[in-house]
């Protein structure tokens, strides 16, 4: 049976390139065995989730080339929820609490300080129809619990591999609010079992909610999926990523001018098997990424990698693929491509691009004004100018000055284009043009 996988965030926010790994994790396990991809929007939270950041976790993961098969929002299924949980109050594995979170706080206060592990008692389950009543009557609404099973709840991870939680040292995990809302684990196995879900891939994070919801699936009569739980990327410092991570979220990366091919190998091959390089497109990072080859030890990157990973993708970039790009950065005309060809080793993002065009066609305030350069004007050849141009002028110049190395290409560079670095000029010197060269070897802007 072909895989059936989802990337289920809350739109709560933007996401971030740690929300790219299991994202992508998902998405690429679904696209090498040629399974389905679905994202579901957690938005049941309603004070936080806004329709804005459900639009831009779409167009985010759009960027990084991942279009679901499948959308689906919890919020159009509350009455699914409802159902299930009517289902799990008539097999008497759904029950009120009445603890405030004061006395739940107290009491576990209490058994950490006699040494014991700080699992709820169940104390509601003891108590009678008049006791509920009479707490009812306080003004006291119930929160309602999952009672599980005693005993190891196993399986075989696809990361981690077999795995195994007992399930007497968790407490009853509540799954219905006081005021009627559901928390996360409820929802989240309905919405598996009724969309066909068979592999759960997440973070390692998730790994206690496993045994939670290996139980509830089971009690709701649901086959349960295979689950896979890969490590977290954090920063090198080992600082966890979250949504108030501006700089590192999708969206900012974007808008920096980073490569989408850049974004997704450093969030999914970090912590992995495979060495961090860059990879075009997700069909070949789909070839790279083995859940059983993700390491156990946290994934830690250094956010400057991105820098390298993005000038090598860059740099491999044909002109018709960065063509609408340069466009919209005032690069256009029958120059375009040739200029493309010359500045693109020099970049690590395409919209440094545009620094360069504006180098081409000025104005710029030259640097020096010395002998060299009335030499080197006045054996300036006369256009056409081509690839050639640059050595064939050189040469003429070192030869009447008997300058040579950093001492004839510097005063050059800094005359033509006003910086001490930059792509060669046999390349940039044709798309300068004799005119403005003329004028700046002459010491004026131009």
């Amino acid at each position: 049976m072909a895989p059936v996988v989802r990337f289920a965030p809350s739109p709560t926010g933007l996401l971030h390139i740690g929300n790219a790994r299991p994202a992508l994790f998902n998405a690429l396990y679904a696209r090498r065995a040629g399974g389905r991809f679905l994202l579901r929007l957690d938005d049941t939270d309603a004070a936080r989730s806004t329709a804005a950041f459900a639009a831009a976790i779409e167009e985010d993961l759009a960027w990084l080339g991942i279009v679901p098969d499948g959308v689906l929002r919890q919020s159009d299924r509350i009455a699914r929820y409802d159902a299930a949980a009517a289902r799990l109050r008539a097999a008497g594995r759904l029950y009120p609490a009445y603890e405030t979170p004061d006395e739940l706080e107290r009491r576990r206060r209490r058994q950490l300080g006699r040494g014991q592990p700080p699992v709820y008692d169940r104390s509601a389950l003891r108590l009678g129809e008049a006791e509920r009543a009479a707490l009812a009557a306080e003004g006291r609404r119930p929160h309602w619990r999952f009672r599980l099973d005693p005993g190891p709840v196993t399986w075989d991870d696809l990361v981690r591999g077999p795995c195994h939680v007992e399930a007497d040292s968790l407490s009853d995990p509540v799954l219905v609010r006081e005021d009627g809302s559901y928390l996360y684990t409820l929802p989240s196995v309905v919405d598996d079992a009724e969309t066909g879900v068979t592999h759960v891939i997440r973070g390692e994070d998730h790994v206690t909610n496993t045994a939670v919801q290996i139980q509830i699936f089971r009690a709701l009569g649901a086959p349960v999926p295979v689950f896979a739980h890969h490590n977290l990327l954090t920063t090198a410092s080992g600082e966890g990523l979250s949504k108030r991570l501006g700089h590192l979220s999708l969206r900012g990366l974007r808008e920096a001018g980073y490569e989408p091919g850049a974004v997704a190998s450093l969030a999914v091959l970090t912590g992995s098997a495979e060495a961090v390089r860059p990879v075009a497109d997700l069909d070949a990072l789909a070839g790279l990424v083995d859940l059983a080859h993700v390491s156990r030890a946290p994934a830690k990157f250094d956010a400057h990698d991105l820098d390298g990973l993005n000038a090598r993708l860059v740099h491999d970039l044909p002109f018709r693929d960065v063509a609408l790009r340069l466009a919209a950065l005032g690069v256009a005309g029958e120059a375009a491509e040739a200029f493309w060809g010359a500045v693109r080793a020099n970049l690590t993002r395409v919209n440094e691009a545009a620094a360069w065009w504006a180098v081409v066609r000025g104005p710029v305030t030259p640097v020096g004004g010395d002998a060299l350069l009335a030499q080197a004007l006045a054996r300036l050849p006369d256009e056409p100018w081509g690839p050639d141009t640059w050595k064939a002028w050189t040469e003429a110049v070192r030869a009447a000055t008997g300058l040579k190395g950093k001492a004839l290409f510097l005063p050059l560079r800094l005359a033509l284009t006003g910086l001490d670095h930059g792509p060669d000029l046999a390349g940039l010197l044709p798309l300068i043009g004799r005119e403005r060269a003329a004028r700046r070897l002459a010491g004026e802007t131009a």
